[in-house]
């Protein structure tokens, strides 16, 4: 049974599928799905596995044609053939079938030997394609491979005779191939394309072939050139284009036109300043003006034998500040955003994992079209993979999951979807209980657009919700990577994540949060949070009356050196507890330090019974103790949304209080500038 290939079924009745199932399972594993969107969810599943799908068209949730389209946008009709199988034989169906990639067609009711036949003549032929493309693939590796050694033999003697350090090739190809994969992203002005830029980055290699003409002693010179010296120096672009154009029947090969523009005008500036034309602006080829900007970069971060090297840093903003010469402000931008991957590629590079790594890349362009098989060793090393990928999760007790979009689904970790009590594979997650009850549908929508408005570049989200975890409101962290396709114009193709439970890190941040905007003994905000809370109700203009509420605890100073200091913190306690009973839940209170303390409410019509019933509860507490209170109000419409004037404003009447007789309140109105003396106000508040 192992070593049989394996077939699905997608129909909805579920008597076709198994007259298809008795008529191939002597030779086949068969998987049976009744709906296009689940046939889609096991194709994204097994891949690998598959080698053919029956189709049926007329299905619900999604009919066979949808599928098809699906599976044309994904890539998968390209690995795995499909042979519709359907009772309609409108010849529309048919054309539209074969027309979206279907490779057979098969009319109900059905023929075992037709059925068989048909089965096995389109999983060969498929078989026998993939091995002719990896034939094709193999040589064109290979060419690819020699091609590249040779261009890079050809350089590195250059840049042994140059004296500089054999690395400097793969740089200015690396750095090449960073700028212009940043380039298309940032514009089609230059209507660049993958093979473009393996193109241009393989003739990167061969910018100073023309040093070959330049003698030894003026290019390892460890001084300043003279000016005689620099003339024959600057001929080598204008000779390396020269022997490029030189060479028999090979003057319409792409890799010679493009070796041929970078290397005659890889010194050109923006500003026309280079040479050897003097060409400005974009009459310089764009990757004769790439390969400048990775020369000049790389040769200010390497030792050469007239200089030390500078910084990835200082290399950079010598760049951008225009010390080096004029280039492209697109470029430059390009060279800002790559600046920290690019310090990260040039220091982990060396030349054979880079060029094996460049060659692999090229043939999967050049073969973005065609198929490849894959070996059972690729198989079972996936499937390695897999295992290591489940029990990494089931250890961290994270939730992994991988969303798609087409079709829409969501594919659970094997222990998430044991600790969340679901099943792994999600169809539709937007309506079903992960999407709606796990996630509120809010949060659910907006983790899907985060995740759908990165960019490839920057591709990872990172954001908090309250999900509701087996009854239980826990706050977790999703960290996600979208994934895109690497079509010129990469679309989202959906996300793969994870959920991790931050819910005690919250709590205890949250308990941090509020020890710091509460005052140690009491509990009562501290000051500075409370002028925010404030500051920022009498600032939102939400048209309800306010009053501030400041009091000073008389004489406590004189009873707490009578009765010791331990006395005195248990009456600002008890002071603090009687304020929290006197107020609504809605009331703000803060002891500002010492024995002074704080209350912002609302009121009605007339704030008087409010003040005067919390004045009563507190004040009367510590007569025995000689303790009395002078209590200030100032109102909120009269600050004009100035927190520090509705405070002067209470401690002034609270200091008028004081001045005729204490153990009162009195509202702030004009009468108590009266009453005071300001200077003797300025004088006490100093």
């Amino acid at each position: 049974m192992g070593s049989k290939k394996k077939i699905l079924i997608a129909d909805d009745s579920e008597l076709n599928r198994s007259l298809l199932s008795d008529m191939l399972a002597d030779t086949f594993d068969i998987v049976e799905v009744e709906n296009g969107m689940e046939a889609m969810a096991v194709l994204h599943e097994q891949e690998l596995e598959i080698c053919l799908l029956l189709l049926d068209i007329v299905m619900p949730v999604m009919d066979g044609f949808e599928v098809l389209a699906a599976m044309n946008k994904s890539g998968l009709i390209k690995s795995i053939p499909v042979i519709m199988i359907s009772a309609e034989t409108n010849f529309s169906y048919v054309d539209r079938s074969y027309a979206l990639g279907a490779s057979e067609y098969i009319s109900r009711p059905f023929d075992e030997r037709t059925v068989r036949h048909r089965v096995i003549s389109t999983i060969m032929l498929s078989s026998k394609q993939k091995e002719l493309s990896q034939m094709l693939a193999i040589q064109m590796y290979e060419k690819e491979k020699d091609n590249r050694l040779m261009i890079e033999i050809l350089s590195n003697l250059m840049e042994f005779r140059n004296g500089e350090s054999g690395l400097h090739v793969l740089h200015i190809h690396t750095i090449t191939k960073l700028l212009l994969e940043t380039l298309i992203n940032k514009t089609d002005r230059y209507h660049i394309s993958q093979n473009d830029i393996n193109l241009i980055t393989n003739a990167s290699a061969l910018h100073d072939i023309g040093k070959i003409a330049i003698p030894t002693e003026i290019l390892n010179k460890p001084g300043k050139l003279t000016d005689e010296e620099f003339a024959i120096m600057k001929t080598h672009s204008a000779e390396g284009a020269r022997i490029l154009s030189d060479i028999p029947l090979r003057e319409n090969e792409p890799l010679i036109k493009v070796g041929y523009q970078i290397c005659r005008w890889h010194h050109e500036r923006y500003d026309g300043r280079g040479y050897p034309d003097g060409l400005k602006g974009e009459e310089i080829p764009i990757g004769a003006q790439v390969v400048a900007l990775a020369d000049v970069y790389d040769a200010l971060t390497s030792k050469r034998v007239y200089k030390d090297a500078f910084s990835h840093e200082k290399a950079v903003n010598m760049i951008v500040n225009g010390e080096c010469g004029i280039f492209n402000p697109l470029l430059l931008e390009c060279l800002e955003e790559i600046a920290e991957t690019l310090k990260h590629e040039l220091h982990v590079a060396s030349i054979d994992s880079s060029s094996e790594k460049e060659i692999l890349s090229a043939v999967e362009t050049m073969m973005k079209d065609g198929e490849m098989g894959t070996s059972k060793r690729t198989i079972q090393l996936i499937e390695r993979e897999k295992m290591k990928y489940n029990f990494f999760a089931r250890l961290s007790k994270e939730i992994l999951f991988d969303y798609t979009v087409i079709p829409e689904m969501i594919i659970l970790s094997e222990w998430g979807a044991e600790y969340l009590g679901m099943q792994e594979k999600i169809l539709t997650p937007k309506e079903s209980d992960f999407g709606a009850k796990i996630f509120s549908p809010q949060d659910f929508n907006d983790l899907l657009e985060k995740m759908k408005n990165t960019t490839p570049e920057d591709s990872v989200t990172e954001t908090k919700y309250l999900l509701d975890i087996n009854g239980q409101k826990k706050w977790n962290k999703i960290i996600a990577k979208s994934v895109w396709s690497d079509d010129d114009v990469p679309e989202y193709m959906g996300a793969f994540g994870k959920i991790v439970d931050i819910d005690d890190e919250k709590k205890k941040m949250q308990h941090l949060e509020s020890l710091a905007t509460r005052d140690q003994l009491t509990g009562l905000l501290n000051h500075k949070a409370f002028k925010s809370e404030v500051s920022r109700i009498i600032n939102s203009g939400d048209g309800r009356k306010y009053i501030l509420v400041f009091f000073d605890m008389d004489n406590f100073k004189m009873a707490n050196d009578e009765y010791g200091h331990m006395f005195g913190d248990e009456v600002l306690k008890h002071a603090a507890e009687r304020i929290k009973h006197s107020i609504r839940n809605a009331d703000i209170a803060s002891r500002m330090g010492g024995d002074e303390f704080l209350i912002f409410m609302e009121y009605k019509d007339d704030p008087e019974p409010q003040v005067k019933r919390i004045f009563n509860q507190i004040s009367g507490e510590y007569k025995d103790f000689n303790i009395r209170l002078s209590m200030g109000i100032s109102f909120a419409k009269d600050a004009e949304g100035e927190y520090d004037k509705l405070f002067n404003m209470a401690d002034m009447a609270a200091y008028s209080v004081k001045q005729t007789g204490k153990n009162s309140y009195r509202f702030y109105d004009e009468t108590v500038s009266e009453i005071l003396n300001e200077s003797s106000f300025e004088e006490r508040k100093l």
